[in-house]
């Protein structure tokens, strides 16, 4: 009976005698459902990817995670942060960093910073652009000569070169009998440094780490030790245990997350709205769904009477019509994610020939962090919307299936 009913089904979705605006909406129902796949996998996949591209950007600039006692100014030496965490698997190099607000200021150009000091020797260990210094290398930043290394767009905003020098000017200043005055100490610049991330690039400056002590006259103390662990995605979860328990009143340790908690949990909430929005789309396409079968089974009156005639029960009924809206909601789905995965896995060459055709820039680095449009075609999320494609595409078929089930033969063949 099953086979009959799928066959009856079939037979009515192709019938070449249905009426032409019924099979508009059908066809347009279709159509939507596959839209709305189609711009769910790419919308989601653009997101996935922005999330990915950032989050390797700064996993190559930033620190896994970094660790200070909550008493900078203490008795107790930065190398015992070092011991702490020297056994732990999780660990692979430290670096102790001095970090503190300053202005630079150059030729009448000035600009906030906050101006990082570097163990050249052991900073190369924790962050990958290292390598990265044009003109120079973190060796550069020896002890006692007050050379600094700036990021090139910091650089260029100061209108400073290589081999030249730049003003740094402290929060704290001098007390004098004429006042506070601001202190200020020129530094020569030994090197530049592009990690292609605007935000760094435009305020990384960096200076040797007993330079910085004495700047801020911080004596031996520094602000904390960065670390670089093997496993930087499971750095929230190391964070409450990779130091000792005895020593957890007195140390603190922050992820690389910190600092980027609020970015990435906007791009979690803009994921979920987008999905939610986005779906209105299949539901729109499911209502269509609804429209053409309710007229479809207002055209099969006569039919419908007959095959109850013929003994076909009414859960036989609602079968062949739930037959039709399942066809639909298939093919919608499968043209869909077809599209979808193709668009997705190829919107940024997309984007890059429109902004060569056009001259305009889509993607501004100064806003997004990166200056092209990645993706991230994720199985698991082509899976989860197919699914709730196919869902919608079924609940879409009950009603009117009911109200054919409900169909009495003696009223639809009246007036035949």
């Amino acid at each position: 009976m099953a086979q009959l009913e799928t066959w009856i089904g079939l037979r009515y979705l192709r019938s070449k005698k249905r009426n032409g605006f019924v099979s508009f909406i059908s066809v347009m129902s279709v159509a939507g459902i596959a839209l709305g796949v189609t711009a769910l996998i790419v919308v989601l996949s653009v997101m996935n990817g922005f999330q990915k591209e950032i989050r390797g950007q700064l996993l190559s600039v930033a620190p896994h995670m970094e660790i200070g006692f909550f008493d900078e100014g203490g008795a107790r030496p930065w190398q015992d942060l070092q011991k702490m965490v020297a056994g732990n698997k999780e660990v692979l190099a430290s670096a102790p960093y001095v970090a503190d607000q300053a202005l630079l200021a150059n030729s009448g150009e000035m600009r906030g910073v906050q101006l990082r000091g570097v163990d050249p020797a052991q900073e190369g260990k924790v962050v990958d652009y290292a390598n990265k210094v044009e003109h120079g290398k973190l060796a550069d930043l020896r002890e006692g000569e007050f050379n600094i290394i700036l990021g090139k767009d910091l650089a260029m905003l100061l209108g400073v070169q290589v081999g030249e020098k730049v003003t740094v000017i402290t929060p704290e200043g001098n007390v004098t009998p004429a006042g506070v005055t601001p202190r200020l100490k020129q530094f020569n610049v030994v090197g530049v440094v592009q990690t292609k991330m605007f935000e760094v690039d435009s305020s990384l400056a960096m200076i040797n780490l007993k330079d910085a002590q004495v700047l801020y006259r911080m004596g031996d103390a520094v602000s904390g030790v960065r670390l670089k662990l093997a496993n930087p995605q499971e750095a929230p979860a190391l964070a409450g245990s990779i130091i000792p328990k005895a020593e957890q009143t007195s140390v603190w340790a922050r992820d690389w997350t910190y600092q980027n908690r609020s970015y990435f949990e906007a791009v979690e909430l803009e994921k979920k709205m987008m999905t939610i929005i986005l779906s209105c789309i299949v539901i729109v396409a499911a209502f269509n769904l609804v429209s053409s079968l309710v007229m479809a089974v207002n055209e099969k009156q006569a039919d419908i009477a007959i095959l109850r005639t013929l003994g076909m029960s009414p859960a036989s009924i609602m079968k062949i019509f739930m037959v039709q809206g399942a066809v639909a909601g298939f093919f919608g789905t499968l043209f869909g994610v077809v599209a979808g995965v193709i668009l997705g896995l190829n919107i940024g060459k997309i984007v890059h020939w429109y902004e060569q055709l056009t001259g305009q820039r889509l993607i501004n680095a100064q806003t997004y962090f990166i200056d092209y449009l990645p993706s991230d075609v994720r199985l698991s999320d082509v899976l989860i919307i197919a699914a709730i494609s196919l869902l919608m595409a079924f609940l879409a078929t009950l009603y009117p299936s009911w109200a054919a089930a409900r169909t009495q033969p003696a009223e639809a063949l009246r007036y035949e």
